[in-house]
């Protein structure tokens, strides 16, 4: 058996990495789910330029760079911390509140029967749609539930529209359970994830097209570290710290 000894030559070099490392900004890539829809509103733009109907041809332009940017991936440093459950989803904190477990999800082989608190983060048409898991482990169970297409920032959203239900369990036994809802525009969720699959906290696990929401779930001792109305960034943003219960407030300004 080998043994591996940290020295601090190799703390040093950790130390460095996290506090005094040289990042530059760069473009985000293009998720290739999305390249076909690009290439598609591309070559219509196209069309309409070569049968000389500029002004239409002017508007698909905008509609092709929305499109590519509706699907944009961008790199996410995510919290190296057991006890973080991060964001999902970029958007905005829409409702806070204490609930019981979606059915698909509940029981003793999911989250328990148990009212939770629930974290819906509301994604505009304009956020990065690419979801992320909250935390890492195996998944557990995914359920795909056909429904309507209500606007995903109602409450009924959460029992009324397509949503997709996916539960994490982590090594040590904790789960995490967390809902992808359509919304008005969504006609689609994409999974990139199945039941088995052993994923790390901030991983992408799908995305929703186009427009919609995210509820987690979080666990029995778990208080939001986030308020109404602030805005998340999928993988960087800790929702809660496992087992901390400290409630905290904010003010719009």
């Amino acid at each position: 058996m080998g043994l591996c000894l940290k020295t601090d030559a190799m703390e040093n070099d950790e130390l460095t990495v996290a506090l005094g490392g040289n990042v530059k900004w760069r473009f985000p890539s293009v998720h290739a789910e999305g390249i076909k829809f690009g290439l598609i509103s591309a070559a219509i733009t196209a069309v309409l330029f070569l049968v000389g109907w500029e002004i239409p041809g002017w508007l698909m332009v905008m509609v092709t760079i929305w499109v590519f940017a509706f699907f944009r991936d961008p790199v996410r440093a995510v919290p190296q911390d057991e006890r973080a459950i991060v964001a999902p989803a970029d958007g905005l904190v829409t409702l806070i509140q204490r609930v019981p477990p979606p059915r698909e999800m509940a029981g003793v082989d999911g989250l328990g029967d148990q009212p939770m608190i629930r974290v819906s983060i509301f994604m505009s048409v304009f956020d990065v749609h690419i979801n992320r898991t909250p935390i890492g482990g195996t998944v557990k169970s995914v359920v795909y539930i056909s429904g309507k297409f209500l606007n995903a920032d109602l409450d009924k959203a959460s029992e009324d529209n397509e949503r997709q239900h996916i539960l994490i369990e982590r090594h040590d036994g904790l789960r995490v359970g967390f809902t992808q809802i359509a919304g008005l525009v969504a006609r689609r969720i994409v999974p990139f994830v199945k039941p088995g699959d052993m994923i790390a906290a901030g991983q992408r696990i799908g995305l929703i097209r186009f427009g919609s929401r995210v509820d987690v779930y979080l666990p029995a001792g778990t208080a939001p570290r986030v308020v109404l109305g602030q805005r998340t960034v999928a993988g960087e943003t800790i929702l809660g710290q496992i087992g901390d219960m400290r409630v905290i407030s904010g003010i719009q300004q």
